[in-house]
């Protein structure tokens, strides 16, 4: 089939490249006409505070709130002049359902205002919400100080990677350049990266209109994409100039490397696909259709690695030959870092294995979250609004808890006293006849409030419950992002129990071993373990000047289904060359020997770029996709260098012949799926 694929590719290839233009413009077209719906669902059915949001619907508190913090260093008594208007401004603006007066601090010079609007954050139009901000900010002046904090500022503030994108492909184009000592062919895997892109964004945003896709989605795939396509572009570029070198024409060399690399990309393609797709069991709101679109992103570039490289190697193929053979590759250095290897197995196997877990330890300590504004850059508004209110009223007053009373007689009241007089409650007022307003002693993102929405659950509400015959549900933002961190937490083992188990049964197919699967599936674990766990130290303890603060709770999920899947392109790439050279000379040591020497430069090249590429997204403003960088860069780059360098060859080698042991009744039974061409 891939022989097919590539025949046909190299001989119709201006039918080929048409239509790779043809579906790029369609789908760019299409969506810039359609323009995007992206909408964030944080929604989890049956937990305390979607059923709190619930009960509030139809009420003037069921919207999102914004908070216009006022500030001036000789009291704000003297500033009405300028608030009181700006206020009565803001009650004509669209979407903006109440505004309630401002609340002073004890000395006058801190104040807020609330803004409710008349939908969640994720409905109201961003123009809508911009409109809120340049109102209230317009009163500043003559020593007032106006700032805004909430969830829908957040969002109509936040910015794109920014020149992530651009640094990564530069950095990516000077790798390939120095590999292959040619512009024209270092540009090939980059030119195939932004057609499957360009693409995969452009079905992206027309798929917004029809199923819910979170807003940070786009500059994932990009991050997602334009690593992987890179990687698989090369993985058959690379053995296409293996087969030029050994003396085959251009066509027979295109259809070699699609019959041997192209299958290794496949393979690897359906492993990310199908461990993306698990996370859309795991049932969690905007998560499934960003799993979606990133899998399909990787369907995409999957399929221009295998139909458009074909056609641009035979447009080009005579210049990119002949660069090719001027800078031909050279495996010895490889074999003489394989014979070291191999000559101390244990050494190399033991303590890198050592150093993987110890960087894996932080992850213990993983507090997943969202970040609020108080990791916010310091120049943005909703930073200076949460800076004012933690200094003014207490850090709980930048995450409230909305406590809502169904029945009952007198329960709200018998409620608010209950809680005033719980630990790490620094106030509790009555927010309406069925709400009560509670804010923590400590901030939103701090581990001592979640164990405060644990303890109103579980110890405070349930006696005031039996008494009074109400029900209190315990709701707002800060709660709900409890609740999403505690739902990621409770399924993230059987995501992950799938996922590996899934991938050892299709190494076990292809590589018919019994070993190798659990080989591969542990280091594999390790390599994302250990990522996690740099994450973790940078990010939530503040290493490297990060502000301390949880995990963002879709970013430990998202990695190991991206990176789990990526492990296995590099896992299968190398073994399929070393399960080559077994199957020919039946010498597990020649094996391990020819592997890493045929596969040594592209694996360290392709996951240079890839950490260059996901590296280079650690200049967003983004903090989600700070982490999502970091992570994604860490684990390649361990995975190259530590695993597939040191502790695979090691390990291949003390198993030897026993590596490729599979007992016959099992043989009997699995069918025969070959990754390299019969020998």
């Amino acid at each position: 089939m891939f022989e097919r694929i590539a025949g046909w590719a190299y001989r119709r290839r201006w039918l080929a490249l048409a239509a790779w233009v043809l579906v790029l413009g369609a789908v760019s077209f299409g969506a810039r006409v359609a323009g995007a719906e992206y909408h964030n669902d944080f929604s989890l059915p049956g937990t305390g505070s979607q059923r709190a949001l619930e009960a509030l619907e139809g009420s003037a508190q069921a919207g999102a709130t914004v908070q216009v913090v006022l500030h001036a260093n000789g009291g704000l008594a003297g500033q009405r002049a300028r608030t009181g208007p700006m206020l009565e401004r803001l009650r004509t603006l669209p979407h903006v359902a109440d505004v309630r007066e401002p609340v002073a601090n004890g000395d006058g010079t801190v104040a807020y205002a609330t803004v409710t609007l008349d939908g969640q954050a994720q409905d109201v139009p961003t123009a809508d919400v911009r409109r809120v901000i340049d109102t209230a900010r317009g009163a500043a002046g003559d020593g007032l100080q106006v700032e805004l904090g909430g969830d829908a500022v957040r969002g109509a503030q936040e910015s794109g990677g920014g020149a992530a994108e651009g640094a990564g492909l530069l950095a990516a184009l000077v790798i390939l350049v120095l590999m292959f000592g040619s512009l024209l062919a270092a540009t090939l895997p980059i030119i195939i990266a932004v057609f499957a892109v360009g693409s995969a964004i452009g079905l992206v945003t027309l798929a917004s209109h029809v199923a819910t896709v979170a807003d940070f989605t786009t500059p994932l795939l990009i991050l997602v994409g334009l690593g992987v396509g890179i990687d698989y572009a090369l993985l058959v570029f690379s053995r296409y100039r293996t087969e030029l070198l050994a003396g085959h024409p251009r066509e027979e060399a295109v259809r070699r490397a699609l019959d041997t690399a192209g299958r290794t990309v496949f393979f690897a393609g359906c492993t990310v696909i199908v461990a993306l797709l698990g996370l859309v069991v795991l049932g969690l709101g905007s998560l499934q259709g960003v799993a979606v679109a990133v899998a399909a992103t990787v369907l995409v570039t999957m399929l221009a690695a295998l139909t458009l490289l074909p056609a641009l190697l035979a447009v080009f193929g005579g210049r990119v030959e002949r660069s090719v053979r001027k800078r031909a590759p050279k495996g010895d250095r490889w074999r003489r870092w394989s014979g070291a290897v191999q000559r101390r197995p244990w050494l190399a196997a033991v303590l890198p294995a050592i150093a993987l877990l110890a960087l894996t330890a932080p992850l213990l300590g993983l507090r997943l979250g969202f970040a609020d504004s108080g990791t916010d850059p310091a120049d943005t508004t909703t930073r200076r609004a949460y800076d004012l209110l933690s200094t003014g009223f207490g850090p709980g007053f930048n995450g409230p808890l909305v406590v809502v009373v169904q029945g009952g007689s007198g329960a709200a009241d018998a409620a608010r006293e209950a809680i005033a007089g719980t630990a790490g409650v620094a106030e509790a007022s009555a927010g309406g006849t069925a709400t009560v307003i509670v804010f923590p002693t400590t901030g939103p993102q701090d581990q001592r409030t979640t164990e405060l929405v644990g303890r109103l659950r579980a110890e405070v509400l349930p006696p005031v419950a039996a008494r009074t015959g109400a029900t209190f549900l315990v709701g707002g933002s800060t709660a709900a992002v409890v609740d999403f961190a505690g739902a990621v937490a409770g399924r993230l083992p059987a995501f992950v129990g799938v996922v590996v188990a899934v991938s050892a049964l299709l190494l076990l197919v292809v590589f018919r071993s019994v070993l190798i699967p659990i080989k591969a599936a542990i280091l594999n674990l390790l390599s994302v373990g250990a990522a996690l766990g740099v994450v973790t130290v940078v990010f939530q303890h503040g290493l490297l000047g990060e502000r301390p603060g949880p995990v963002e709770a879709y970013v430990p999920v998202m990695i190991f289904a991206i990176v789990f899947g990526l492990s296995m392109d590099y896992e299968v790439f190398l073994l399929a060359r070393m399960h080559e050279a077994w199957r020919r000379e039946r010498d597990p040591a020649d094996a391990v020997t020819e592997g890493l020497a045929t596969t040594g430069q592209v694996v360290t090249a392709a996951a240079a770029i890839m950490v260059l590429v996901f590296g280079s997204f650690l200049l967003s403003p983004d903090r989600m996709l700070r982490q999502f960088g970091l992570g994604l860069a860490t684990a390649v780059l361990l995975d190259a260098v530590v695993i597939r360098c040191l502790i695979v060859p090691a390990v291949m080698q003390l198993l030897g012949r026993h590596a490729w042991w599979l007992p016959a009744p099992l043989a009997r039974r699995l069918p025969e799926i070959a990754l390299e061409r019969s020998v």
